[in-house]
């Protein structure tokens, strides 16, 4: 199995921007404890970050014949961009929306996520231990849809 995982815009600044809503780790420690998490469960992980929407775009299009499934935390664009969530419908492979903090009691507008439209969970508010969460979804989940 493999996945691609993919981050939006100031994941990079992890550990400096708002550590008392997004925590103090950094960047390196998550992408540390993604890879610790797939290595343990067997599967194959690619990781990229981008403060671009249409870099994302472009990632989440180059999954198609690639991956079996993507974990996203489409940060600041979740609340915007309908381009995220049509290259998410057209390349159909299961994903799993991911937040840092939770979405839900936050401000208004960060309170709709367009990407959550093409994906098969969202897991909020956990931190770090969500994209461990979405991992082993992911890794019960794509199974299950061949059966």
């Amino acid at each position: 199995m493999k996945l691609f995982v993919i981050n939006g815009p100031n994941l990079n600044m992890l550990g400096i921007r708002e550590p008392g809503i997004y925590g103090a780790q950094n960047y390196e420690s998550l992408m540390q404890l993604i890879g610790d998490v797939c290595t343990r469960e067997g599967i194959e992980v690619q990781c990229f970050q981008s403060n671009h929407e249409g870099e994302i775009v472009d990632i989440i299009q180059s999954a198609y014949g690639k991956a079996d499934g993507i974990v996203i935390n489409p940060a600041a664009y979740t609340h915007t961009s309908v381009a995220i969530l049509d290259a998410l419908k057209a390349v159909a492979l299961p994903a799993v929306e991911v937040h840092l903090s939770d979405i839900s009691v936050r401000e208004s507008f960060r309170q709709f996520s367009y990407p959550a439209l093409a994906c098969v969970k969202q897991i909020a508010g956990l931190g770090f231990e969500g994209y461990e969460k979405a991992v082993l979804f992911l890794k019960e989940y794509i199974p299950s849809l061949v059966k």
